[in-house]
C-alpha cells in the first residue's frame, strides 16, 4: 500500500464543509484501490490571522514543500480587507511553489441541466490551461491621489525576478490607478507546451488560444506570436487563435465546441467561470494550481460565508479537485473511481443531489452519497 502525505488547508468560510467531504472521499477511494493518505492540516486563514495576526509563515512553506501535493478548502471573509488573505496566502503558494498551470476543467452531466441546450446529445468536456503566474496578477502598480506615480516595484517568479521603476504623470491633476501585466518567452513556452501535451493525451487535434491582440498588442501580440512558434513543434495538433470576447459568446451558443482552451492568466479566470455556470454552477467547479514542485487543488467557488453552516454547500467541485489530485500524484485508478461515483450519484433520484442542483443533500450528505459510489 502506498502512503501519500497531504497538506490540507481547510481555509475559511465553507471551506472546511467541503474539504471534509473531499477526504472522505479520498479516503473511501483510497481502501478501494490500496494507498493511504497521511493529513497534514493547517490552520492559516481568517480566524487565524484576526487572532495571531499571521497570514502564511515561511516555516509552514518549507512544511508543505515536502508534502505530495495540497488540498485547499476556500480563502476569503468579511472580516479581513479583501486582499489580504487572497494574495498573502493563495498567490502566495501560486507563486513561492511556481504552480504555472491553473488547471480548471468543466464537463457536463446528463442529470445537472444546461442553461444552454446541447445539440444532439453532445456534451461539455472541455479543459481551461490557463497560465498562473504572468500576465495582470503580477502585482505591479499603484494608485494615486494626484495623477503622479513615482515608486519602486518589484516581483518573485520561479523564473525570474523583476524590479523596476514605475513613474508617470497625468496632465491634470485628479486620482488616477496604473497596473501593469508581464509575459515572458519562457513563461508562454510551458504552459503552451502543457496545453498540447494535455490536446494529445485527451485525444484531441486542436488548442484555442484565448487572447486581444488588437485591443492590448504589445502584451497579447507577443503572446500570439510565442505561442504559434511553440505550436509549430506539434505537427499533429492546430492552433486556433481566438479573440475572448468571441470566444465567450461562441461558449453561450456552442458550448460543447471546444475542447483544451489556452488563456492568459486573466482571460482564464473569467472563461473558466463561464464554463462552470454552462455545467451547473460553481459547486462543481474544480482547479488545479500545478507546477514542478508542490501542486494544490482547490475548488474555484470561493468562501461563501453567508452559507456556512447552513449544509447549502456543494461538495462535489472539492471532491473533483481532489480527484484531479489523486490524478497528479499517480493514483490514476483512485481518481477515475472518484470520477465515476460522481456521475453515478448525479445520476440517481432527483431529490438526492446537492441542495445547490436542487435536491435535499446536505453537504455532507452529498459527500456520503458519493463515498458509497466508489468502487
Amino acid at each position: 500500500m502506498k502512503n501519500y502525505s497531504i497538506a490540507l488547508l481547510p481555509g475559511d468560510g465553507i471551506g472546511p464543509e467541503v474539504s471534509a467531504e473531499a477526504v472522505k472521499v479520498v479516503e473511501a477511494a483510497g481502501e478501494r484501490h490500496s494507498f493511504k493518505v497521511e493529513w497534514v492540516k493547517y490552520p492559516f486563514g481568517a480566524a487565524h490571522y484576526n487572532k495571531t495576526g499571521e497570514i502564511l509563515p515561511a516555516s509552514a512553506l518549507d512544511e508543505m514543500g515536502k508534502c505530495d501535493a495540497m488540498l485547499l478548502g476556500a480563502v476569503g471573509d468579511p472580516s479581513v480587507k479583501p486582499g489580504i488573505l487572497e494574495r498573502g496566502i493563495l498567490l502566495t503558494l501560486r507563486f513561492h511553489f511556481d504552480q504555472y498551470i491553473n488547471l480548471r476543467p468543466a464537463r457536463s452531466f446528463q442529470s445537472v441541466p444546461c442553461p444552454v441546450p446541447l445539440k444532439d446529445g453532445s456534451v461539455i468536456d472541455s479543459v481551461v490551461v490557463r497560465e498562473n503566474t504572468e500576465d495582470f496578477y503580477m502585482g505591479i502598480g499603484a494608485v494615486s491621489e494626484n495623477g503622479r506615480f513615482d515608486a519602486p516595484f518589484e516581483a518573485k517568479r520561479g523564473l525570474y525576478d523583476v524590479a523596476g521603476h514605475l513613474k508617470a504623470d497625468f496632465s491634470c491633476e485628479f486620482p488616477a490607478a496604473l497596473q501593469i501585466g508581464a509575459l515572458t518567452r519562457p513563461g508562454i513556452e510551458r504552459v503552451t507546451r502543457y496545453a498540447f501535451d494535455l490536446a494529445k493525451k485527451r485525444g484531441e487535434d486542436k488548442v484555442t488560444l484565448a487572447s486581444k491582440a488588437n485591443a492590448v498588442p504589445f502584451l497579447y501580440g507577443f503572446l500570439d506570436e510565442e505561442t504559434k512558434r511553440v505550436a509549430e513543434e506539434y505537427q499533429e495538433i492546430s492552433l486556433k487563435i481566438q479573440n475572448v470576447d468571441a470566444m465567450c459568446y461562441q461558449l453561450a451558443r456552442t458550448p460543447a465546441a471546444y475542447g483544451v482552451i489556452l488563456c492568459p492568466n486573466l482571460f482564464g479566470d473569467i472563461v473558466s467561470d463561464l464554463l462552470s455556470a454552462l455545467t451547473g454552477g460553481l459547486g462543481l467547479g474544480a482547479g488545479g494550481n500545478i507546477g514542478d514542485k508542490l501542486s494544490m487543488f482547490e475548488p474555484v467557488h470561493g468562501s461563501a460565508p453567508d452559507i456556512v453552516g447552513t449544509g447549502k454547500a456543494n461538495p462535489l467541485a472539492a471532491i473533483i479537485s481532489a480527484s484531479m489530485m489523486l490524478d497528479h500524484i499517480g493514483e490514476s485508478a483512485g481518481a477515475k473511481a472518484i470520477d465515476a461515483a460522481v456521475s453515478s450519484y448525479l445520476s440517481g433520484d432527483a431529490s438526492e443531489k446537492p441542495i445547490e442542483l436542487g435536491g435535499n443533500h446536505t453537504c455532507q450528505a452529498a459527500g456520503d452519497g458519493v463515498a458509497r459510489k466508489i468502487v
